[in-house]
């Protein structure tokens, strides 16, 4: 197991979350050709899942960083599946729905989980211990430490601020299906921009 200090953790977090929604991004623009916002929050390009699962992986797998690939490849696999139908579970019984379902992918378990992606989570472990990790580490090592602990509250501010937004905006939403008229200028903003038409594309049609 690796010893991270709190200020690496956190940045290894906003910098894979970031990251992490770059590659769906992609993935949706390549697979079905259109744009989807996977951001967890409702302002700014934060992926949550990928900032949570590259902390996991670099604390609890760090020792395996110089294995083979295969090996390597195995057990990333192993513990991303677990962190994956996890995830799914917490997610739904937080939120209201899991904003995933792969009940119709091949080999898939309760729908949370499925061979196409557990193996995905394998080479994304693979790919960040042999590049992403240490370009990570010394991108940080390259940031003024007084500089980088301002940036960083700032950043952990706003996005306390932003899951608290991005619930009330969810609360929103489904009070506006329930035909419940906004009543002040805030849910009114709410209604025209962070809508469910917004959330929808977020969560995948399924919050």
């Amino acid at each position: 197991m690796k010893k991270i200090s709190i200020y690496n953790m956190l940045y290894i977090f906003i910098f894979a979350s970031i990251m992490g929604w770059i590659i769906e991004g992609l993935w949706t623009l390549i697979k079905k050709g259109v744009l989807i916002n996977h951001s967890a929050v409702a302002i700014g390009p934060f992926n949550f899942i990928y900032g949570i699962c590259a902390v996991i992986f670099t604390i609890l797998l760090y020792k395996y960083k110089d294995s083979s690939i295969i090996k390597l490849f195995l057990i990333c696999f192993l513990v991303g599946t677990i962190y994956e139908y996890v995830s799914s579970f917490c997610i739904e019984h937080v939120l209201g729905f899991a904003p995933w379902d792969y009940s119709q992918k091949f080999l898939n378990i309760n729908g949370r989980v499925s061979l196409l992606y557990s193996f995905c989570w394998g080479i994304l472990g693979v790919l960040w211990f042999k590049f992403l990790e240490p370009k990570t580490m010394q991108l940080i090592e390259k940031i003024n430490v007084n500089v980088g602990k301002k940036i960083l509250i700032f950043l952990v501010i706003f996005l306390i601020f932003d899951v608290a937004f991005t619930f009330s905006a969810l609360n929103r939403a489904r009070n506006l299906e329930k035909g419940i008229v906004a009543q002040n200028s805030y849910e009114r903003f709410l209604d025209k921009t962070f809508n469910k038409k917004y959330l929808k594309n977020m969560y995948n049609n399924r919050w």
